[in-house]
């Protein structure tokens, strides 16, 4: 069975940020990485070719397979910022419907531009996704 594409690695963050060609995108990447970092207290890391991760934790896939992931993370795709969050952490919701102009996923956060949300209820989201996820971290 083939390893995931999805692994740390030694790239550097800093340098893949300021490749983000949009200027705005690249502003607010440098943004939420401050926001995912002071929750986290971890320093970034690169996941794969295109992912901005955060702490790490091991899951187990529907097939018993096990991988790990980080606690949180960002990417700049080219037509959102995706930010990947734990789902169903308590008050996820009424967080959401205060944020401001966004779309979700099961366990992502699409932002089009971090202006269009207010980010203190986004650190707020960033922060409860992170407690959420404590006790399963691995990185300690």
């Amino acid at each position: 069975m083939a390893e995931p594409k999805t692994r740390p690695t030694k790239a550097s963050v800093a340098d893949f940020l300021a490749a983000v060609p949009d200027e705005q995108r690249r502003k607010d990447c440098l943004a939420v990485e401050k926001l995912m970092r002071k929750a986290t207290g971890a320093k970034p890391v690169m996941w794969g070719t295109s992912i901005v991760g955060f702490g790490a934790y091991t899951y187990t896939d529907a097939r018993g397979k096990s991988n790990d992931w980080p606690i949180i993370g960002f990417s700049p795709r080219k037509n959102d910022l995706t930010l990947y969050l734990m789902p169903g952490f308590k008050g996820r919701e009424a967080l959401l419907a205060k944020l401001g102009k966004h779309r979700t996923g099961v366990a992502c956060l699409y932002l089009k531009r971090l202006a269009d949300v207010d980010t203190a209820v986004l650190a707020e989201i960033i922060a409860q996704s992170v407690a959420d996820m404590a006790p399963r971290r691995i990185d300690r």
